[in-house]
């Protein structure tokens, strides 16, 4: 786990759970020992974070009376809940587990009427005909792909059926209703592409980076078709 990733983790198991909160709860809440435990309250001690207790006796998280308390208009809010109860139509476990994670935090920091705002949304999302997206290739690695911009050797399959082996740097994943979409920079054709993920039989790292190519890329290709668009209006 990232070391950002694991201190947000530590601070939100503050926030959550009755305190004075043990070291050995902590410990199990973000998946680490006591000793590295120890080490990352430390650390957010260091960067500001008031937080009471020693070992043995147990740990409270002080919010600073300084600080506001975070704010959203309700419509904000509305769109937040909305968002978030339509990431179980990407058959992206993680992903949606990780959208209901981040709202609970947020809505720990709304002010009491906010908070209450949040639990009784009057926004709702339905799909007449729901359908959870599943795939062979794992989704956490190809999202771990564009953020670390690491190649990917696939296997894929197009949708004539032909099957290509092929070393690909992936820039972006797209959601729809029907399917997921992976942005790629291909170097079989020396050029972007789109694929399916479902059409991705296999796929696993190379041990190529890319870095730092991926947001150029992103640039060159929105800037393409933006041109293209313009010329198809001519």
């Amino acid at each position: 786990m990232a070391r950002t990733d694991r201190l947000m983790r530590l601070m939100d198991a503050l926030r959550r759970l009755p305190a004075p909160v043990t070291a050995a709860r902590l410990a199990d809440e973000t998946g680490v020992s006591r000793r590295q435990l120890y080490r990352d309250i430390a650390t957010l001690r260091a960067g500001g974070a008031l937080i009471d207790g020693e070992a043995g006796v147990g740990y409270r998280l002080t919010e600073d009376p300084a600080l506001p308390p975070q704010s959203f208009s309700q419509l904000e809010i509305e769109a937040l809940v909305l968002a978030v109860s339509d990431l179980s139509q990407t058959g992206d476990a993680a992903l949606e587990a990780a959208g209901r994670s981040a709202l609970a935090r947020i809505i720990a920091t709304l002010a009491d009427g906010q908070s209450r705002q949040a639990m009784h949304t009057v926004l709702r999302s339905f799909r007449s005909t729901p359908a959870r997206l599943e795939f062979s290739v794992d989704i956490a690695l190809l999202r771990r792909a564009c953020w670390e911009e690491l190649a990917l050797n696939v296997r894929y399959r197009d949708l004539k059926g032909q099957v290509t082996e092929r070393e690909i740097w992936p820039l972006g994943i797209s959601y729809s209703d029907r399917t997921l979409m992976v942005l790629v920079w291909c170097c079989l054709r020396q050029d972007w592409r789109v694929f399916h993920a479902s059409g991705i039989e296999t796929a696993c790292l190379s041990g190529v980076s890319f870095r730092p190519r991926r947001v150029a890329l992103l640039r060159e290709y929105v800037a393409r078709d933006t041109c293209a668009g313009m010329s198809a209006k001519k």
